[in-house]
């Protein structure tokens, strides 16, 4: 029976969970996720959790924080002057905004704290500092894609 190696391209369904049992992921409803399993498309964990695994399979992956998006990194909080803020845009703890970084990249951000001077603005992945949990059920092993080795 073939096994999942590095390479292969597989095709899983999943359920990713908070340790709480909160879900934050699901492929239920709609394709398979497909990846290049070792390719660095998935983190480090879940690609770890597919090795092995023949068609069929079905397993629960608990994940720690450094397999998974990585402690919280104090650095990536920002403290934004609130006279930058549009004029009469409603401000909401938790709410989800978007800034543009100097290189002009769209930055994700999730405001923590609204003060008089300024807010702050986590812009940490929503899973960092996150142990993870995933239900995972191989559906496809499509196999290494075919390379030319030059001599």
């Amino acid at each position: 029976m073939q096994q999942v190696k590095s390479g292969d391209t597989v095709r899983v369904h999943y359920h990713g969970r908070l340790t709480d049992g909160t879900t934050f992921d699901s492929s239920e409803g709609r394709d398979p996720l497909e990846f290049e399993v070792g390719s660095g498309m998935v983190i480090a964990g879940f690609d770890n959790g597919v090795m092995g695994m023949a068609i069929g399979d079905k397993k629960t992956v608990h994940i720690a924080v450094d397999d998974a998006y990585g402690p919280k990194n104090p650095e990536m909080v920002i403290e934004f002057p609130r006279n930058q803020v549009p004029e009469g845009m409603p401000l909401e703890k938790g709410m989800r905004l978007n800034l543009n970084n100097s290189a002009g990249q769209v930055v994700p951000v999730v405001i923590t704290e609204i003060g008089e001077e300024s807010i702050l603005l986590d812009a940490n992945h929503p899973l960092a500092g996150e142990d993870l949990v995933f239900d995972i059920e191989l559906v496809e092993i499509i196999g290494a894609p075919s390379r030319i080795i030059m001599p």
